[in-house]
């Protein structure tokens, strides 16, 4: 027997408990529809290393998805993969990641400035905004329509993960898989391409265009790729580094003598932030489809089976970690894998540490006390997703 998993309203500890339990005596499970959740690091790590054996593309068990089926990076593998992420790595280069430091310093700054009193929403005036204007910014679309984004977003994030799997062997999932996915993503689709055209006609300095003039091999992105991973960018971008902020508040609530240190060592901002991503991944499961019939952790999977790989299992396991309850940002190494593994390891990483650490200097540098005000209701995203919708804050200005 297995027991449910608990939910994130404490915070945290009774999930990491349940993973514990779950890495002990349930490492690779199976579940009433079929999908094996995996467990330990070595698992997880074996099932995001071999894409010719844990495939990605999820369009394999929903052939009838055009959702899953498209030129997503996410969801697709060699060779394909291969070619976009080489095209698209042209014009989204570390460079391009490193010049956004000096406006998402003012970003920060500005939404700082606009908190009036002593207490605010930080995921909702802070951590929300930042990452979606800078992401705005750089695509070349207006940021001021980071509520149409919210939108979309907040109607595919109530599709969690025991939803997905539901849409994907229920028998009654075809309305809400219609509502949930489909349609805003073919809302976000057309106004994405809207701008892919414009810039086709007429270039300007931004990353649309530049995805629009990157070339390989004489081959150049379809007016759908482009789409694909803008939609993809702004979406994951978000959603991500939104979730990674609010994480961080919490992780340093639990250790105030961490934000002590902080506060006289600025250097140590970026390890705080890997420890956060290790804690309290915004992204806890990576999906894959077997290919066929494959061992994991002594139990043998069939073909066109969907694994979910757990990310924040794996990052818990103290098999591989030490004391991995314990909040330790001078671990070294500390080799998480918020970011995935393998091939599909996040384009956008290096943009959510940046932003990370942005941010996390503006708020102690701004404030000098910040408490998650006491007795304050905050609820968090379901199974998938490991992040506060609402993270109310009392602050006292320096």
């Amino acid at each position: 027997t297995v027991p449910a998993p608990p939910s994130l309203a404490d915070g945290g500890p009774a999930m990491f408990a349940w993973l514990r339990e779950m890495r002990d005596h349930h490492p690779v499970h199976e579940d009433r529809y079929g999908v094996f959740h995996v467990y330990r690091h070595a698992d997880v790590l074996a099932v995001t290393s071999d894409p010719a054996v844990f495939s990605s593309d999820l369009g394999r068990l929903r052939p009838d998805s055009s959702a899953l089926s498209e030129e997503i990076l996410s969801v697709i593998d060699p060779p394909l993969h291969r070619r976009l992420r080489s095209l698209v790595s042209q014009a989204f280069t570390p460079r391009t990641v490193a010049e956004l430091e000096p406006r998402v310093t003012e970003l920060a700054g500005q939404l700082l400035d606009a908190v009036q009193g002593g207490t605010f929403d930080v995921v909702g005036d802070f951590a929300y905004p930042l990452p979606v204007i800078v992401i705005a910014e750089l695509l070349g679309v207006p940021p001021q329509d980071r509520e149409l984004f919210r939108s979309w977003s907040d109607r595919m994030l109530s599709m969690q993960v025991d939803d997905a799997v539901e849409m994907q062997f229920g028998d009654e999932a075809g309305d809400d898989y219609e509502r949930l996915v489909k349609q805003p993503l073919k809302e976000m689709h057309a106004y994405l391409r809207r701008h892919v055209e414009e810039r086709r006609r007429a270039p300007q300095d931004d990353l649309l265009t530049r995805l629009a003039a990157a070339e390989l091999d004489g081959e150049r992105l379809t007016d759908r790729q482009i789409v694909e991973f803008g939609a993809l960018l702004l979406m994951a971008g978000h959603v991500s580094t939104s979730m990674l902020l609010g994480n961080t508040v919490l992780c340093l609530e639990e250790n105030p003598q961490v934000a002590a240190e902080l506060r006289n060592d600025p250097a140590l901002i970026p390890a705080v932030v890997e420890e956060v991503l290790r804690m309290r991944p915004p992204i806890t499961v990576a999906a894959r489809v077997t290919t066929r019939e494959v061992t994991v952790g002594g139990v043998v999977i069939p073909a066109d089976r969907m694994v979910m790989a757990s990310l924040l299992s794996a990052n818990h396991d103290e098999r591989h970690v030490p004391d991995p309850e314990r909040f330790d940002h001078r671990r070294s190494p500390n080799p998480q894998l918020a970011f995935g593994h393998g091939i599909h390891y996040c384009l956008g990483g290096p943009l959510a540490r940046l932003e990370g650490r942005i941010a996390l200097e503006a708020l102690l540098a701004r404030f000098a006390d910040i408490r998650i005000t006491p007795g304050a209701e905050y609820d968090f995203h379901r199974e998938g997703l490991f992040g506060a919708r609402s993270l109310p804050l009392t602050v006292r200005r320096g």
